[in-house]
């Protein structure tokens, strides 16, 4: 089975996360969509971060009525800072049946040289990406482990979302209304 795995802070889920997964796994030849929640990005910094567990429950209930996704909180119990890397041979070693791809924006490729391992994440696994506002022009399009999907061109941001929560203003239709309504009960990003 072919995995693609969806890493992200999640801070949180947001409708261009569902979208671009829900592109995957309908245009590709990915079975299932896995979102791996990081506990902490090495490129970014953890202010402003909800705990982990609030992250993955919000994922969770983004995603629960549909059976290509899943979450996983694989992340929590390695490492800290959460390496690429380290996530996929931790899941190839437990999960061998399983052939995982690693799913990031466009945007990621012009820096993709800084991701630990980086050649290795490559070679042995791959990369489908999608399209991002912005993303400059990367020879890495052309690496035959490296897959660009068409999919929406979306710009939603996590920090846009987080803002508008703490002016007090909607973010009905940017985020899921399981999200939105634990959001608002639990008082995130205020």
């Amino acid at each position: 089975m072919k995995i693609g795995l969806f890493f992200g802070s999640f801070n949180p889920i947001h409708t261009g996360h569902l979208i671009i997964a829900n592109v995957m796994v309908e245009t590709t030849d990915l079975e299932k969509i896995w979102f791996v929640v990081s506990p902490q990005n090495p490129f970014k910094p953890s202010k402003g971060l909800l705990h982990e567990f609030d992250r993955y429950d919000m994922v969770r209930a983004a995603i629960h009525d549909n059976y290509n996704f899943e979450v996983s909180n694989i992340e929590f119990n390695l490492p800290k800072p959460s390496y690429t890397i380290h996530t996929l041979v931790h899941l190839s070693e437990k999960y061998p049946d399983k052939e995982f791809k690693v799913i990031v924006g466009e945007d990621n490729l012009e820096r993709f040289s800084n991701w630990k391992n980086h050649e290795q994440i490559l070679n042995n696994y791959g990369l489908y990406v999608y399209p991002r506002p912005n993303a400059q022009p990367s020879e890495l399009k052309m690496h035959p482990n490296v897959r660009m999907v068409e999919a929406p061109l979306l710009d939603i941001s996590a920090t846009f979302i987080r803002n508008n929560i703490r002016l007090g203003k909607s973010v009905r239709y940017l985020v899921p209304d399981a999200v939105n309504e634990q959001i608002l009960a639990k008082k995130f990003y205020l």
